[in-house]
């Protein structure tokens, strides 16, 4: 039996999930010095060196920022996250969020710590101060949703049940997504109409170069006036100069965010949250299970499912003998391997090659046994990044 595959774990990774990952093939640990794998939520792997032995990143959480995703692309190392394990718990928070501007709860709870409970007219107090704090309700306002993964999916939906008018934009639109949106929601052809038509306004992209300020001077001097803007994807998605600007001359009359921000710190009319989104224990439960399942199948089978970096790759295994080979998505690659295959005597039972930009990955299942120096004739092919043999181990290696 082969030995077990060595997981460096970098954060603290719900109990449930790292049982996924049997004893009897697999060590978890703070302090490896080869990993075959790591396994982290919010620790930063740009300041570190990673190790050359590591074969796959896992991020038990949605965004990837925090991981040099090119640099492992380079070496041909997936890099995996659990996108839509934590949808529902953000959804449920930008709910709150949406309710805590529209009723105005965050000043008011201010005004209420600030009373005097010992005072004679302490009733009297009350009364007059909460009409500084009357609010609308959510039923019969307008929501635009910008980005309809599964977290948006989810939004537009709570809120189409809350009785409101759900705009959507999103140009990358996946089928999936476009299956489970609800047919109620509007389609809108830009970010600016959306600022403009709508009351409510609730960002969900990765931060990506494309998407960096995408809310910014020029949407939200076209907003409605009294917008309030939702931020629970990332920071900069969002350019905090130009909101602050629009809650000065009530462009926006709220802007609730799950990232606080010296520059906004204390302003009127900011609601800031310490990144609250995915803390919820069912939410770090589930992206666990999701990533841990993720790499326990890529390091026995190959198999690609969720990886930010590689194409999706699943072929179900029909031989014990298996190869996966990462290269560059350049032409003629798949003949040489096949090439170098058949030389070696290897009948080729089943292939599954996927490409996605410049990565391409291929899965090869043959009749009999691959040598050593049969991997290493592949990995001198130009453009190959890496190549494992998985041969099948006796235990038995499906995710349950």
């Amino acid at each position: 039996m082969a030995a077990p595959y060595q997981i460096l774990i970098m954060n603290q990774i719900a109990e449930v999930g790292l049982r996924r990952l049997p004893a009897e093939r697999y060590n978890t640990g703070k302090t490896l010095d080869q990993p075959d794998a790591i396994l982290l939520r919010s620790a930063d792997l740009h300041s570190v060196p990673i190790p050359h032995s590591v074969k796959a990143i896992g991020r038990a959480g949605a965004g990837t920022n925090n991981i040099p995703v090119k640099d492992m692309s380079a070496r041909g190392v997936p890099v995996f996250n659990a996108p839509g394990a934590n949808a529902n718990a953000v959804k449920e928070l930008v709910l709150t969020g949406m309710l805590l501007a529209a009723r105005n709860i965050a000043p008011a709870l201010r005004f209420v710590d600030g009373l005097d409970m010992s005072a004679a007219d302490l009733d009297k107090r009350v009364e007059d101060g909460k009409k500084n704090f009357a609010g609308s309700e959510l039923a019969g306002q307008t929501l635009g949703v910008i980005g309809l993964g599964k977290i948006g999916c989810l939004v537009a939906d709570a809120a189409i049940r809350l009785g409101m008018d759900v705009y959507g934009f999103d140009p990358e639109i996946t089928v999936d997504a476009a299956w489970s949106l609800p047919s109620q929601v509007r389609k809108a052809s830009s970010v600016n109409e959306l600022l403009r038509v709508c009351d409510f306004v609730s960002v969900h992209v990765p931060l990506l170069p494309a998407t960096r300020g995408l809310i910014g001077t020029s949407g939200l001097e076209q907003a409605k006036a009294g917008l309030v803007l939702l931020n629970f994807a990332r920071d900069a998605v969002v350019d905090e100069a130009a909101v602050s600007a629009a809650l000065e001359n009530g462009k926006v009359r709220a802007y609730v965010s799950d990232f606080p921000s010296p520059p906004l710190h204390g302003k009127p009319g900011v609601v800031a949250l310490p990144h609250l989104g995915a803390s919820t224990r069912e939410a770090e439960d589930n992206c666990a299970v999701m990533v841990a399942d993720q790499l326990r199948d890529f390091l026995e089978h190959g198999t690609v499912r969720n990886a930010v970096n590689f194409p999706q790759a699943d072929m179900p295994r029909e031989s014990a003998y298996r190869l996966a080979i990462a290269n560059a998505n350049v032409p003629n690659m798949v003949g040489q391997m096949s090439a170098t295959l058949g030389q070696a005597g290897l009948n080729i039972h089943n292939m599954l090659n996927k490409s996605r930009g410049d990565m391409a990955y291929t899965l090869v299942d043959v009749d009999s046994p691959v040598t050593d120096d049969v991997v290493a004739q592949l990995a001198k092919i130009e453009g190959v990044l890496s190549v494992r043999y998985l041969p099948l181990q006796p235990l038995e290696s499906a995710v349950t």
